[in-house]
């Protein structure tokens, strides 16, 4: 069952459990004003306990170089956390500023979130994190 955990004026957010896996879906713009709003989000499900993430993309209309430090900031916590993120559904527009900050080998990134979700989570399969343990 999807429950709505952010409403922003131009954005939403919201997560479902599926396989051991939170799967955070964004829908909206990701920027300097949705950002921080997001992490904390994330942040607080991580406090409850919630430990592996994907973070399902395929609604964002907008991502900024804010959006790219907000998915480093929850992959830290994360790390620390023994935790596990995958990306999916990313736009070929949002996964351009992947590319350009060097950013996209040090994510597992799918095509879906039905992809992202289909094998179970490893704790701390961040440990090696920014670099990837395969290439």
């Amino acid at each position: 069952m999807r429950t709505n955990i952010i409403r922003h004026e131009n954005m939403m957010v919201s997560y479902d459990v599926v396989n051991g896996w939170t799967v955070i879906e964004v829908d909206g713009e990701v920027d300097a004003h949705t950002a921080p709003v997001i992490r904390e989000g994330v942040i607080k499900l991580l406090d409850e306990g919630h430990r592996h993430f994907v973070l399902d993309l395929g609604f964002v209309t907008f991502m900024d170089s804010m959006g790219l430090g907000m998915i480093v900031a929850i992959t830290k916590r994360l790390r620390e956390n023994e935790g596990a993120l995958r990306i999916a559904s990313a736009s070929s527009r949002v996964l351009k500023i992947f590319d350009v900050s060097g950013m996209r080998r040090s994510y597992e990134i799918l095509p879906s979130a039905a992809e992202a979700t289909a094998s179970a989570p490893l704790p701390g399969s961040l440990a090696h994190w920014p670099h990837p343990s395969s290439g």
